[in-house]
């Protein structure tokens, strides 16, 4: 048996309950993982506030890193073969917020062992989301790109990749965030009034893509008012706006991004390997304490990626 977090019924994370469940012994193509770090994303509690009540309980996590305690028969992980004792890390998956887990191997990768457990269990879930936006707006080396919300989680991730693409990026955030902008190798800008004048004055050559992870009407507008193609506008939530602004909303559950998403997972943690993609951790807590981690998570305000520790 093991600890596992769900929700037994559609819900947020009021719901959540902390139960005891079976591992099973993984098969061909599965490996069981004993999770060392659980990653948390706002997406952990927002795909659990509706659906059918015949389809819960619903695991609860998305996102983990680990060590694998058993190998099903002929079975490798995505990045090669594997044995009992190796560190991982798995996206997607269903249920991480647990003690162990049996996975499909297809889901699993070698981590690096430059990444720690915490940041390796937040890398893909922001990491493929990011690259997701630059793919749906066809970033270039080049472009000015606006990123609504860039100290945020997935900001920070689009700030790094965007560098790394060689585009500029003009990033907002409130100023006490001004220096995380900064240090991803963004130009920060203060969101709120006269947001698009202040945009303007640093973009004399003009904005060719924006990038909203907040979803705000300021952002909407903002985005609408300088970039000239709205097919080069692209966001994460303002799934309300997206179809009458005609601009493009992206989820993981649309089947182009997730097929996108998992393709490009390899590539991200080479990244992390390398050190040119870095994940911000803000705090940890034991995997008990979840409900005191989301209480931190969506406050908006965590700082940083928030980690649940077995």
């Amino acid at each position: 048996m093991t600890k596992q977090w769900v929700a037994p019924r559609p819900g947020g994370s009021d719901v959540f309950e902390l139960v005891d469940v079976e591992v099973p012994a993984p098969g061909p193509g599965e490996v069981t993982v004993r999770v060392r770090a659980a990653g948390m994303n706002p997406a952990d509690a927002k795909h659990t506030r509706h659906g059918d009540p015949a389809d819960f309980p619903v695991p609860i996590g998305y996102e983990l890193a680990g060590v694998v305690s058993a190998v099903g028969p002929d079975t490798g992980i995505a990045s090669g073969p594997v044995a009992v004792g190796d560190e991982v890390l798995a996206f997607r998956v269903s249920g991480g917020w647990t003690e162990e887990i049996t996975l499909p191997a297809a889901d699993v990768f070698a981590k690096p062992g430059s990444l720690g457990f915490a940041e390796a269990a937040n890398l893909l879930l922001v990491g493929t989301t990011a690259a997701d936006l630059i793919r749906v707006t066809d970033v270039q080396a080049g472009d000015t790109v606006l990123v609504h919300g860039a100290s945020g989680a997935v900001g920070v991730s689009l700030l790094q990749q965007l560098h790394a693409l060689g585009a500029r990026v003009i990033g907002t955030a409130s100023s006490a965030n001004a220096d995380t902008v900064r240090r991803f190798g963004g130009t920060w800008v203060a969101y709120g009034d006269g947001l698009e004048a202040r945009v303007r004055e640093l973009a004399a050559s003009g904005v060719d893509v924006a990038l909203d992870c907040v979803g705000s009407d300021e952002a909407v507008d903002v985005s609408l008012a300088l970039v000239a193609d709205r097919g080069r506008i692209a966001t994460i939530a303002a799934f309300g706006r997206a179809p009458d602004a005609g601009i493009t909303a992206i989820g993981g559950t649309q089947p182009d991004s997730a097929a996108f998403r998992d393709s490009v997972r390899a590539r991200l943690i080479e990244l992390a390997a390398r050190g040119e993609l870095v994940v911000p951790v803000a705090r940890t807590f034991p995997l008990t304490e979840a409900p005191a981690a989301l209480e931190l998570l969506e406050s908006g305000h965590p700082g940083g990626k928030i980690a649940l520790l077995p």
